[in-house]
């Protein structure tokens, strides 16, 4: 399955909610319970948090790279940090304060040259997530995994990656979505939850364009997959067989990742590598942008935890 573009496809323009300037927004997530999107500025190692209802935000400071965020079933939230899965509960500790962690399993705490990047909640409460390759070279020294309560962490049989992306799954969680994010396919395969394997691997989309990168993703109700393309400023819209059938755009160039929320899909963005005349001309790079549709709906996944 290869994607194609018709030359009309509907376009469509978010708008820009939450001017959080983030040098590195991923991992946006909404949390059904709450009302409210959580998100993590990779590199600075801050989580934040906005309050759909009253529209305030927050954040908190880690001591590491904070690679992604998921909903736990017990209310709290499971961090990807560096090397290591932790638990935490953000809403019982003051706003910029180092939040407490409970440490679930260390990920290659050996290897400097890897750090936890992209992941989320399959269907069935476990969790699954990529490991960012920093070698200098850009080998693909990533690997891919799943935790889960029962089993621990188990790697995925999946080709070695250097930056892992766009992990989601299927509405009834039968299949995996992935990309390494320079090779610029999404791919899909078989995901067995229970046995953490994954076969019969395929092309499910190809990114052509130039300098344009698949990021994060999400599929919605319908088995839509929206993925966020980095470098061309928007989210598009794949049918369940790898065509494009519409694009939401947000006037910052790096799109990084989305989650759809009862009728809205929410687009994190990043200003990294932006210099002061791009800056300029896309001054809500790094933020939260919002686009409204009142058929969008998505699942929410938690991960049981012990």
């Amino acid at each position: 399955m290869v994607s194609a573009v018709a030359a009309d496809v509907p376009t469509a323009q978010a708008r820009l909610l939450v001017d959080s300037q983030c040098e590195l927004a991923e991992g946006i997530l909404w949390c059904d319970r709450r009302n409210a999107l959580y998100w993590t500025d990779i590199l600075a190692g801050r989580l934040w948090h906005h309050d759909l209802a009253n529209g305030r935000s927050r954040s908190w400071q880690l001591h590491e790279p904070l690679g992604c965020v998921a909903l736990a079933s017990d209310g709290r939230l499971l961090l990807g940090l560096a090397n290591g899965l932790y638990v935490a509960d953000p809403e019982t500790q003051l706003q910029d304060s180092e939040l407490h962690l409970q440490l679930l399993a260390l990920v290659e705490a050996d290897n400097p040259a890897t750090r936890i990047n992209d992941g989320r909640a399959d269907r069935h409460g476990n969790f699954v997530f990529g490991t960012k390759s920093d070698h200098p070279e850009g080998r693909r020294g990533g690997s891919f995994y799943q935790w889960s309560a029962h089993n621990g962490l188990r790697r995925l049989p999946l080709p070695q990656a250097h930056i892992p992306n766009a992990i989601c799954f299927s509405p009834k969680g039968e299949r995996i979505y992935f990309c390494d994010s320079p090779q610029a396919k999404l791919i899909t395969g078989r995901y067995d939850p229970h046995g953490a394997h994954v076969d019969a691997l395929q092309v499910f989309a190809s990114v052509t364009e130039p300098g344009i990168e698949p990021d994060g993703a999400v599929v919605d109700t319908q088995g839509r997959l929206w993925n966020a393309h980095w470098g061309a400023g928007r989210v598009s819209c794949y049918t369940a067989d790898g065509r494009i059938e519409r694009e939401i755009h947000i006037p910052a160039q790096y799109a990084s990742c989305c989650v759809i929320a009862a009728g809205r899909l929410y687009i994190s963005s990043a200003r990294i590598g932006l210099d002061a005349d791009a800056l300029a001309t896309q001054p809500g790079a790094g933020g939260i942008f919002v686009w409204e549709h009142p058929q969008l709906k998505a699942s929410v996944d938690r991960v049981e935890l012990p």
